[in-house]
């Protein structure tokens, strides 16, 4: 097998259940995590490293910046979260700031690395990594949708009780309120929806696709509320995008990337149907979504060029 390291920033409750994820998928034979707390960092290394008796050989370490040298992918989940009665442009600024000094950090000791950016507000924070670090668009970009991709066709295979996996059905826009779902290309089975539900009896209207959609646009919210906090999922979407990336699969996900023309849209980075591979972020799928699909598309990405204008990276 071939040596492959992957890096992690930030221990928190992201990073550390991304390492576990990809220790139990087995795709890496380096696992190093950094993080301002380093004791929380090594605590989390000693933890998985006393599983990998259980799994494909693998070494788990904590470590600073140095120790992530050669890294194929830095996987990027450090920042702070929204505090109570802070706007969001506060929450991207501080984060800026963080930024600022960690980014040229990671690249000067991973100058080919792919950097995968995860943390929020993630395509804020991808853009201000591509800026920071100067590598080329296609070794930077973000998680995406690929998580609220993935509730959107579990919900749909809930509703319509089918397995996920014969569901086909994208999330595009901004990873937050103003996200689009696309029930226009969405099909099960090969079938448009409304072909499914009419072929086997089932009544589904315009009310129950904006629920659903309200749904997965608030189900972080409502995770949130519960425990504190979303780990689980993300870290298996993270999980995809690194398998998606290291076996050069070529696989068609809804990753945060840099739009220049494609959909009209220029400098900013947001979530369409993107091929992902060995290189990274290979190129945009241009789907012939619905007018008004476009529309709200470009909305969510005018909302984030917004930010980023009256942001501090300017």
């Amino acid at each position: 097998m071939k040596a492959t390291k992957i890096s992690i920033i930030g221990a928190g409750y992201v990073g550390s259940a991304t390492a576990f994820a990809l220790l139990n998928h087995g795709i890496a034979t380096d696992i190093v995590l950094v993080d301002v707390n380093n004791d929380r960092a090594k605590g989390e290394a000693m933890d998985l490293d006393h599983g990998k008796v259980f799994v494909s050989p693998v070494n788990v370490v904590a470590g600073s910046y140095e120790d992530t040298t050669g890294s194929d992918i830095v996987i990027i989940t450090a920042g702070l979260a929204q505090k109570q009665g802070e706007t969001r442009i506060d929450l991207v600024n501080k984060n800026i700031e963080i930024f600022k000094q960690m980014i040229p950090q990671i690249v000067k000791y991973n100058p080919d690395a792919i950097l995968l950016v995860v943390s929020n507000p993630v395509d804020i924070l991808t853009y201000v990594t591509y800026k920071l670090s100067g590598f080329p668009q296609h070794r930077v970009f973000g998680s995406g949708t690929v998580l609220d991709t993935a509730r959107f066709q579990s919900d749909l295979s809930i509703r319509f009780q089918v397995d996920p996996r014969d569901i086909r059905a994208n999330i595009i826009g901004e990873h937050g309120d103003s996200e689009v779902a696309t029930w226009s290309v969405t099909t099960i089975a090969g079938l448009t929806v409304d072909q499914y539900c009419d072929l086997v009896g089932i009544e589904f209207t315009e009310e129950d696709k904006k629920r659903i959609s309200e749904g997965v646009k608030n189900a972080a919210y409502e995770i949130i509320e519960r425990k504190g906090y979303t780990n689980y999922a993300v870290a298996l979407a993270i999980t995809r995008i690194v398998t998606a990336i290291l076996r050069d699969e070529k696989s068609i996900l809804t990753v945060s990337t840099l739009q220049q023309g494609t959909y009209g849209l220029e400098d900013v980075y947001i979530s369409v149907p993107t091929r992902v591979g060995r290189r990274g972020a290979l190129d945009v799928i241009e789907v012939p979504y619905s007018s008004d699909e476009l529309k709200a598309l470009h909305r969510s990405a005018q909302l984030l060029k917004d930010i980023i204008k009256d942001s501090t990276l300017q």
